[in-house]
């Protein structure tokens, strides 16, 4: 019987380079190439677009963050057969309450302890130079540094001229910029004020939001759908609520252990510590940075108490706090978290910078899902190919 023609496919080379498969491989990225051309051609078209984003993801984002924090008490209310209206309104009044109390007793004192800091700042990294110039002096690497001809003199006399050439050139540019900034406080503002609303919605219709986008997709895809939903969910909730738990006990073990040894800024310092704790890993490093020019200027012995403290600080959160609120939840590496971190805030800033581990956390949950479909998949037509494989074939 003669054979059929053999197919351009059926080659051994094609067929090494996975056949068929690899044609629809390259016209897929043809495809996909072509697509993101037209669509940079016509880039125009989708601004609008872009300002609408540009306006809506900040406030949607606040009011997403609020509304993981506020679930939990809320659901309490509701187990204490509290209409679930009442309870966002008695939430709402109580957070209104604590932000006024807050903004009518700390933000005062802050205030103040922030505006003493930025006047006496640059005293304090001119006493950091002279320190730091006295000791290499006298030091094993005195030989070197002299061969510098590095002049202390010279240097804090032009620190002020530079300080005000850098205050012209910034007044300027904010002049010359007006328009933006006003603006950049505009959308900052009507965020602001929208936060209420969308978090409002979202406390009260939220636990139905997955059930209504499931409702209008396929059935098939309902089940896959939910479970990524509710794995993503899971992992929002347990990075929102636990991070700004460990941020806030980190702040107050700060505070706590400043103001035992005697160091300046102490309230304002450990907000600070609090704040940028956000930000796994890079955070206490950006914290810990003004604390130890400070320590450093008022004595070694402060910056032995202060470098005491943090050791103190970052076992505590490390072996106790973070093990108990965070727990492995992520599953993410730490080099993971700092290539995360580094890579986010180059492409968005600081946004990037706080939102790009549950970013990354709700990508991983959505490659995982797909690979695993993939492997159910697979394994579902390797199972059919090994049922033509029977025994008796096999031997000889």
């Amino acid at each position: 019987m003669q054979q059929g023609k053999t197919s351009f496919f059926s080659t051994r080379f094609i067929q090494f380079l996975g056949g068929k498969n690899t044609l629809f491989l390259l016209i897929l990225l043809f495809l996909i190439g072509l697509i993101i051309w037209i669509f940079d051609v016509v880039s125009f078209v989708f601004y609008p677009l872009q300002v609408l984003l540009a306006n809506v993801v900040l406030p949607v984002i606040l009011a997403t963050i609020a509304y993981y924090l506020l679930r939990p008490l809320l659901r309490k209310l509701i187990q204490f057969k509290v209409p679930k209206v009442w309870a966002i309104i008695i939430i709402f009044l109580v957070l209104t309450g604590l932000i006024t109390l807050l903004i009518v007793l700390v933000f005062p004192f802050l205030k103040a302890q922030l505006t003493n800091l930025v006047q006496e700042f640059p005293e304090y990294f001119k006493q950091l130079v002279i320190s730091i110039d006295a000791f290499l002096r006298n030091s094993i690497f005195s030989s070197y540094y002299l061969n510098l001809e590095f002049d202390v003199n010279t240097l804090m006399e032009q620190i002020p001229e530079d300080i005000g050439n850098i205050l012209q050139e910034t007044v300027g540019g904010v002049a010359s910029g007006i328009g933006k900034v006003i603006s950049t406080l505009t959308g900052l503002i009507l965020a602001i004020v929208t936060v209420p609303f969308i978090l409002f919605y979202l406390l009260k219709d939220g636990e139905r939001l997955p059930q209504y986008i499931l409702n209008l997709l396929p059935p098939r895809m309902r089940e896959d759908t939910h479970q990524v939903m509710k794995e993503a969910d899971k992992q929002i909730s347990a990075y929102i609520q636990g991070q700004i738990l460990v941020s806030m006990c980190i702040g107050t073990m700060v505070f706590i252990g400043f103001l035992i040894i005697g160091m300046d800024y102490a309230l304002l310092l450990g907000v600070l510590a609090m704040i940028t704790s956000v930000v796994p890993y890079l955070g206490p490093i950006i914290a810990i940075a003004p604390a130890a020019v400070i320590a450093i200027v008022t004595s070694p012995f402060m910056l032995a108490k202060l470098a005491i403290v943090w050791t103190v600080v970052q076992l505590v959160e490390g072996k106790f706090i973070s093990p108990q609120i965070m727990g492995k939840s992520l599953h993410i590496h730490p080099i993971t978290i700092i290539f995360v971190l580094l890579t986010a805030g180059s492409l968005f800033g600081v946004p990037g910078v706080i939102l790009g581990i549950p970013g990354y956390a709700l990508l991983k949950v959505l490659v995982n899902h797909m690979y695993m479909l993939f492997k159910r998949r697979y394994n579902r037509h390797e199972t059919t190919l090994n049922n033509h494989f029977e025994p008796s074939n096999l031997e000889d």
